[in-house]
């Protein structure tokens, strides 16, 4: 249970549910103590002979303290009895839990922060892209500040160790994704890469005209091009799962269209639109009963849920950095050790190579065959931090506090009147991505997102998030999107809400 205490300097220490205790400023003052949030929000407790008016407490949130103070062993009897009644404990209902929202928020600086017309932030576009902990920012700066060196290269002293902690990186993510083996992991600039990779190494390689890949409608533009590219090269056939009625990629219609001709299945495991959530482990059998592979696009799964690989049984699988509390300009590609020893380079140059002469090359292992020259070492690193931090909180405790937030979104969102959201309903059977895309009636996305920014300080997404087909299989050109992270709150949302509102009255003054 997070809680708060008074430590014995009068300090106040808050404690997390792994029960450390961070100890935070104390500012002491005539009429009583006062108090920092976790949200920075200042609490002041009145003087002891004073009883704890609710109106001390700051209604952005709910914490309720226990305070014991002991009496004085060198007081004498006299003045103890005089003064009992002003000494006695003082005792109010036990502190209510900290949401994961709050307690994580302090490691996030660029959340406190005041925006457009001095508003505070309310950071909503965690689809695109998140945040990043304090954690991760020292370590890059550690690596550039204390042994910044290129990798595998050299053997002096500052080299080693960047080769170290590059390669411990990766041995991080095998972890997080419970890869059998770490040489399982290539480092790419981001997940679209990852994906390209595998179309040219892999796809060249395997597939001949007639061939079919399957993918679904809701695909990312990163999930579908490359393959519209190599289809045009190799002659293979792309088929689309679409819709159901309740918005979600249809999986029968997926089951029927694999044949003895499919040789590759591309889908994502959460849609960065519909929230949805596919079976991925059922489909991956499928796939694997008719001969054919699996690529699954994880970027927004990894980062908000345990996404185990041996258990879900994928041959590929792709991520970035930047979407799981990690730095731009790197990703990972996930790859069965017995498929990526079979396939070609994807990249010809350094790193890459075992041996070269001027008639040909022989080539490294995997992984080092598809990272040819330097990668981005600082990147990976932090990756690993990223990784680290998001460990030490536990994918599990992430994900069950995402589904209540989310849930709470999408239950609030829809209460405003002409809102349309797309996608599932949650039940006790179905689970939403914390995300919502949606549309007003009569407004353009655009000006939502743009209003909602200038005027609130709050951050959504509008557009068609590399969705397009998706977006013109439901008719529209366009969405909003809110999405969430753990460093989110309930009071994030409400705070979106009643600026989504008064966004909608504006715009309707005009009619």
């Amino acid at each position: 249970m997070t809680g708060s205490v008074l430590t014995k300097d009068r300090g106040v220490a808050l404690a997390d549910g792994n029960c450390r205790l961070a100890k935070l400023p104390e500012v002491e003052a005539e009429a009583g103590i006062t108090m920092r949030t976790m949200e920075g929000v200042v609490l002041k407790l009145p003087s002891f002979s004073q009883l704890i008016s609710p109106n001390h407490l700051s209604n952005r949130t709910s914490l309720n303290f226990r305070f014991g103070f002991p009496k004085s062993s060198s007081s004498s009897s006299s003045s103890s009895s005089s003064s009992s009644s002003s000494t006695a404990s003082l005792s109010v209902p036990a502190a209510a839990p900290v949401s994961l929202g709050h307690s994580t928020r302090p490691d996030f600086e660029i959340l406190h922060q005041k925006v457009n017309n001095g508003s505070k932030l309310v950071y909503l576009d965690n689809a695109a892209t998140s945040q990043k902990p304090s954690a991760v920012i020292d370590a890059v700066n550690n690596y550039y500040r204390s042994y910044n060196s290129n990798v595998h290269r050299g053997i002096h002293f500052l080299s080693a160790r960047a080769t170290d902690e590059y390669e411990m990186a990766r041995k991080k993510v095998a972890s997080f994704i419970n890869a059998s083996e770490s040489s399982e992991i290539v480092f790419t600039r981001n997940a679209t890469e990852a994906i390209n990779l595998v179309a040219y190494s892999w796809g060249i390689s395997n597939l001949k005209p007639k061939d079919e890949i399957v993918l679904t409608i809701a695909e990312h533009h990163s999930a579908i091009v490359p393959w519209q590219l190599l289809s045009e090269r190799t002659g293979a056939v792309l088929k689309f799962v679409s819709l159901t009625e309740d918005e979600v990629p249809d999986v029968k219609m997926l089951q029927e269209l694999l044949s003895k001709k499919t040789k590759l299945v591309v889908v994502h495991h959460v849609s960065n639109m519909l929230a949805s959530v596919l079976p991925i482990k059922d489909i991956a059998q499928w796939a694997h009963d008719v001969g054919a592979r699996i690529l699954v696009d994880a970027c927004q799964s990894v980062p908000h849920m345990v996404v185990d690989v041996q258990n879900l049984g994928v041959d590929f699988l792709v991520a970035s950095s930047h979407k799981m509390c990690g730095p731009t300009g790197v990703g990972f590609l996930y790859g069965k050790s017995e498929l990526l020893a079979s396939m070609p380079p994807f990249l010809g140059g350094g790193e890459m190579i075992s041996e070269v002469f001027l008639d040909h090359s022989t080539y490294a292992d995997p992984p080092s065959r598809f990272e040819a020259g330097t990668p981005a070492i600082g990147e990976a690193i932090g990756l690993g931090a990223a990784i680290d931090y998001l460990s030490e909180i536990g994918m599990q405790k992430i994900h069950d506090y995402e589904v209540e937030l989310g849930n709470y979104l999408y239950e609030n969102l829809r209460t405003v009147p002409g809102v349309r959201i797309y996608g599932p309903a949650p039940s006790l059977t179905v689970d939403r991505a914390a995300l919502c895309s949606f549309n007003v009636e009569g407004l353009h996305p655009t000006d939502i997102a743009t209003f909602l920014d200038q005027q609130h300080g709050v951050a959504i997404r509008s557009g068609h998030h590399c969705a397009q087909p998706l977006h013109r299989f439901l008719g529209i050109n366009a969405s909003a999107r809110a999405s969430l992270y753990f460093y989110n709150t309930k009071q994030d949302v409400d705070d979106f809400v009643r600026a989504l509102v008064d966004t909608i009255a504006f715009f309707s003054s005009f009619n």
